[in-house]
């Protein structure tokens, strides 16, 4: 699994990891029972502090994602993907809200607001 992390986004870069994770076992990418990479290796793989990775970590622990085994490391429990795409759901309409918002700030237009959605969509 490849993790992005984009420095411009909005998004804390642990929210970033923390996002894509849940985006995998949302998709099947990620399989209940699956080992993580530690949270050294993580780190270093996204060329990010070892504190980032533990607090995304920390995150998806909370929320019953994963769960740690002492001295083995990592894993994924077992979960119910309705209430994670659910989940995820109310995550993308809460960041499309402020999109929405600042796109009202600068002035624009519903159509305007569809021509540049539809114009991304075309152009990924």
């Amino acid at each position: 699994m490849k993790i992005l992390i984009r420095t411009q986004g909005t998004l804390a870069i642990y929210e970033q990891i923390v996002d894509q994770l849940k985006n995998a076992v949302v998709t099947g990418e990620l399989k209940a029972g699956e080992a993580l990479p530690s949270i050294r290796a993580l780190a270093g793989e996204l060329e990010v502090s070892v504190i980032t990775t533990k607090r995304a970590y920390e995150e998806l622990e909370k929320e019953g994602l994963i769960r740690a085994v002492p001295g083995k490391g990592f894993y994924v429990c077992e979960h119910n993907k309705d209430y994670l795409k659910e989940k995820q759901y109310i995550g993308l309409e809460r960041r499309m809200a402020e999109v929405l918002s600042d796109c009202r700030k600068a002035g624009m237009e519903k159509c305007d607001i569809l021509d540049m959605v539809g114009a991304l969509l075309e152009n990924p």
